[in-house]
């Protein structure tokens, strides 16, 4: 994994990129493809979980206890978050949303080395939670994007996405209620500059192959498989890409095909 002082500049990238796309708009009610989500809720939901992440770095016994509420209502947390700045002007939610993602970055630089910092799943060290914040970020920023009829350019931050895509292998089986397969996986993909990026070993009987932009798109269940150009060799491998998913929490309904591939 890259040094924490390297995620923390690509999240504060990630970040400035969907805010490239959110700064001019003065209606933030669009809906986005995330059923009854508009682009306040998209930015909302960020700036929701930011804090969490906050606080998380911050004060550990108090993220306890907001996690003791999530657990009675994970779902009803998470669209509550979401919808709490659907009410304020565009202005204000955007900078909420800023100075919330800087603090939380300030802090997790601050987290001394080694720490665990407990999260709605299992405890992250800063570098891991660096990365899922990335990962979400663009996830969210697709969905804004998507609704704006804007063509994002891929960059090698996507990197960071693929990876938790593949570390989540065993997690998409498991919250579904089955047994991961045993044997590893080999992961190839292409990279936006034309170079591979690669996991598990090249000996691996069973591999995924494919562009990593669609790869993201997939384990972030933005886009539908049958929509994507990636190849899987193997039954366990086929099946895995019916499960991906990268991110915490139950399956979700995933998005309907565009009148992709079959």
């Amino acid at each position: 994994m890259p040094e924490l002082s390297s995620l923390l500049t690509d999240l504060a990238d990630e970040g400035e990129a969907l805010d490239a796309l959110v700064a001019p708009l003065s209606d933030l009610t669009v809906l986005t493809p995330a059923e009854g989500w508009t682009i306040a809720h998209q930015i909302s939901h960020l700036a929701w979980t930011d804090r969490q992440a906050l606080l998380a770095a911050t004060d550990p016994s108090g993220f306890e206890k907001a996690l003791a509420k999530a657990i009675e209502d994970p779902d009803g947390q998470v669209e509550a978050g979401a919808a709490e700045g659907t009410g304020e002007p565009p202005a204000a939610l955007l900078e909420r949303w800023r100075a919330g993602r800087r603090a939380m970055i300030d802090a997790l630089a601050a987290v001394p080395e080694g720490t665990r910092l407990p999260w709605f799943g299992p405890p992250m060290k800063p570098a891991s939670m660096a990365t899922a914040r990335l990962m979400e970020t663009w996830a969210h920023g697709q969905d804004v994007a998507d609704a704006l009829g804007a063509v994002r350019e891929p960059t090698a931050r996507l990197r960071h996405v693929a990876h938790i895509g593949v570390r989540t292998r065993d997690f998409s089986y498991r919250i579904r209620g089955l047994e991961p397969p045993s044997e590893e996986f080999r992961v190839v993909l292409t990279a936006p500059d034309g170079g591979t990026w690669a996991w598990g070993s090249e000996d691996a009987a069973q591999s995924v192959s494919g562009p990593a932009l669609d790869f993201c798109l997939l384990v972030t269940q933005r886009r539908n498989r049958a929509d994507l150009a990636l190849t899987a060799t193997g039954p366990d491998a086929e099946r895995w890409l019916d499960l991906a998913q990268a991110f915490a929490g139950p399956p979700g309904p995933g998005r309907p095909p565009a009148g992709g591939r079959s």
